[in-house]
């Protein structure tokens, strides 16, 4: 098996010196301007916003001398990553963030590679992101994927939604810089959603590879967006029917009838978990567009349609703002599940041109940027901004990056 690494720049020996490098050429936060400036700057274009919050990003989470980051800001006890499976995991703060958090950092800077065409963000990519990456790629175990936890560690646990994750971004800066070793990376991981999937429950990936006790929305629906993904970059018609398979596994185990969204996971036993995700359904409702996209039978554009429908009607609420002005707001909850909502959004607003959605997250980041923002540069979870927390999270600082250069890609598109 071809093994592919990026390595950080080693001139001066440490990766830390790359790193900070990196921050001198991408940092655009003007210096004339403090955080506060920007914050009340309205007229801030949200590509401005999306590099401004990824600033952020880097002043709050860096940790010296290396390519990681923190899991939150400020950083210490108190905050336990309870999304993990290990209850041994759960309960210990690392000196570094997971990987799902620092595969959001990733994606956001995808994005603003993607959106903006600026060679800085292939640079910060190259020589400080993907290296830190790589501390979490694990070889000990095969196929070869990324762990939880960075390998210096003790061995953590491998999650098949992890590295779907991390296999649409390097699809995506494939198809945006034409480098096969992305491509080579994105095949590479594909082996390991292979190797989740069998035939009990008929068909369906794993959450977990250590605890192989449920498949989850979480992994089938980015599965499937994978899959096709792959298969628009390569060609292999193996790709598109294996991501029809998982689209329809996910569709007759895991969607509710009454309105079209999606429940989180079906258990070995066949007990069905209905909590009710963004991003799960975001997930199927993207892959739905993409299946028109590339077959061009309507029921899958009417699929994304009546998901996007019941997204919008379960996952935001009626608002009336500091100004009295009226809309639909996100529901407070995790902002990561609504970035990966807004892709599936995207997906189909580039096929049916309805704006409405689009239009409704303008007005939510809007006034998230507003009213939710700190003195830190930093969002809250709560968009309406009344509620604070008390730690930031840096998956959420990077879903907002990731929406905010998202949105600017939508208002100058001519597409």
């Amino acid at each position: 098996m071809k093994m592919i690494f990026f390595t950080a720049n080693k001139d001066l020996n440490t990766c830390g010196f790359s790193l900070a490098v990196c921050f001198f050429i991408v940092i655009v936060a003007l210096a004339s301007c403090s955080v506060r400036d920007l914050q009340t700057k309205a007229e801030a274009s949200n590509l401005k916003k999306a590099e401004t919050t990824l600033d952020s990003i880097f002043q709050r989470y860096r940790v010296s001398n290396s390519c990681l980051l923190r899991e939150t800001f400020p950083f210490g006890n108190g905050y336990n990553a309870t999304y993990l499976a290990s209850e041994d995991q759960n309960n210990v703060t690392n000196e570094f963030a997971y990987l799902w958090p620092y595969s959001g950092v990733f994606s956001a800077v995808n994005v603003l590679l993607e959106v903006s065409k600026d060679d800085k963000y292939l640079e910060l990519l190259n020589k400080c992101i993907l290296p830190g990456l790589e501390e979490y790629f694990d070889t000990v175990r095969s196929p070869y994927a990324y762990a939880s936890y960075i390998f210096d560690a003790p061995l953590s646990d491998r999650f098949y939604d992890d590295n779907v994750w991390l296999g649409i971004d390097f699809t995506d800066i494939y198809q945006t810089t034409k480098n096969k070793v992305y491509l080579e990376k994105a095949e590479l991981i594909w082996q390991l959603i292979l190797s989740g999937t069998d035939e009990k429950l008929g068909g369906g990936a794993y959450w977990c590879e250590q605890k192989k006790e449920s498949k989850n929305t979480c992994s089938n629906a980015p599965g499937a967006v994978y899959a096709f993904k792959l298969f628009e970059a390569t060609g292999d018609s193996s790709y598109f029917f294996k991501g029809k398979e998982l689209y329809e596994w996910t569709k007759s185990h895991l969607q509710d009838p009454d309105d079209f969204l999606y429940f989180d996971n079906i258990s070995l036993t066949g007990k069905v978990n209905k909590t009710k995700f963004a991003y799960n359904s975001g997930q199927m409702m993207q892959s739905a567009a993409l299946l028109y996209k590339l077959t061009k039978e309507a029921h899958y554009l009417t699929e994304a349609q009546n998901i996007a429908k019941s997204c919008y009607s379960f996952f935001f609420a009626d608002f009336t703002g500091k100004e009295n002005e009226s809309f639909r707001l996100i529901k407070r909850g995790d902002v990561w599940f609504t970035a990966v909502m807004f892709r599936g959004f995207i997906e189909l607003y580039r096929l049916d041109k309805n704006k409405l959605y689009i239009d409704t997250f303008s007005r939510n980041l809007a006034y998230a940027w507003d009213n939710s923002r700190d003195a830190d540069g930093l969002f809250n979870v709560d968009f309406s901004g009344e509620k604070k927390d008390r730690k930031k999270w840096l998956l959420t600082q990077a879903a907002m990056v990731e929406m905010f250069a998202r949105l600017y890609d939508l208002e100058t598109s001519t597409n």
